[in-house]
């Protein structure tokens, strides 16, 4: 495990990355096929004990919101031949966890460098015009044993909702490296 602050290749305002990528319900799925006030890209992974450590709370968040108001996605970036990863684990991975929102696989890793993305859980906040409003953390509980105080995204998804500026749209999410190939 090598520990990694999320940095910053998308600004606020930028519109985000399109992608085409299969999930673990063997659907194809891309940017158009989200139509919510605003959509949250985790990426994620299965080995990783941060992400394990914030799954509860990212499923959790799904379930706060109407699927109209957050759609939740999560890409695995990681290359699949490491330990732990790949599509068949992923599909094992969201039935443990019970993930209610689409976990996709980008295995050519380029939806990952084309977000920025280099840990797990890396999180993006976009607006119904799928424009980045917030890159950072879940919560405030930085290490897999802290439990949370405070809900940063969750916050950060009802003002965008009411149509509120988020004050900070960068608060970096700390984890795992992706593991590239």
């Amino acid at each position: 495990m090598v520990k990694t602050l999320s940095s910053q290749k998308l600004v606020s305002g930028s519109v985000s990355p399109d992608f085409l990528l299969k999930g673990v319900d063997n659907k194809m799925y891309s940017l158009k096929d989200f139509d919510s006030k605003s959509f949250l890209v985790v990426f994620m992974c299965n080995h990783c004990p941060y992400v394990k450590a914030r799954i509860n709370d990212i499923v959790s968040l799904q379930s706060k919101f109407d699927i109209s108001d957050l759609q939740v996605i999560g890409i695995n970036s990681n290359d699949p031949n490491y330990e732990g990863e790949g599509f068949d684990n992923m599909v094992e991975f969201s039935k443990e966890y019970s993930l209610n929102f689409p976990y996709l696989i980008d295995d050519t890793q380029n939806i990952a460098k084309e977000f920025g993305a280099v840990c797990t859980p890396d999180p993006f906040l976009f607006d119904e015009n799928k424009r980045l409003v917030f890159h950072g953390k879940i919560n405030d509980a930085l290490e897999p044993s802290t439990k949370p105080s405070y809900n940063t995204m969750e916050e950060n998804i009802n003002k965008v909702l009411k149509g509120q500026p988020i004050e900070r749209d960068f608060d970096p999410s700390i984890g795992c490296s992706i593991k590239w190939k």
